[in-house]
């Protein structure tokens, strides 16, 4: 299956804006656009939580409600590369962000995808 890989990660002050990518490596037969792709976050101590989807066509997006207004995703499906564009950013919003596809609807809990990156560390700190 594809190799999921984030990257973009940072350092960055509350109210700032970052943006993390994830690409796909190339596999006989299987592209990044032929897949749903989901980013979470997980922060120390915390359940990985899910922060936005999108559809493999990229017309349909879905937002976890602590990232409405604030965080944007997308894609670029001739790079083979998601985005999620993040605007606003608060302390809260620091963990790992990962990544995923293979989910068969989409849904916001971690574990109905089975394929994943292995993240990037977002933190927001003055």
């Amino acid at each position: 299956h594809l190799q999921l890989v984030e990257s973009g990660g940072g350092l960055v002050q509350p109210g700032g804006s970052l943006r993390v990518s994830c690409s796909a490596s190339d596999s006989p037969g299987d592209r990044l656009d032929h897949y749903g792709v989901g980013w979470f976050r997980q922060a120390p101590g915390k359940e990985r939580e899910g922060v936005a989807l999108i559809s493999s066509n990229g017309e349909n997006t879905y937002y976890g409600d602590s990232v409405k207004g604030r965080f944007t995703i997308s894609r670029d499906n001739a790079k083979n590369t998601v985005y999620l564009h993040m605007n606003n950013l608060k302390p809260e919003d620091s963990a790992i962000y990962y990544c995923a596809i293979g989910a068969r609807n989409p849904v916001m809990r971690a574990d109905e995808w089975p394929i994943w990156g292995q993240g990037t560390q977002v933190t927001v700190s003055s």
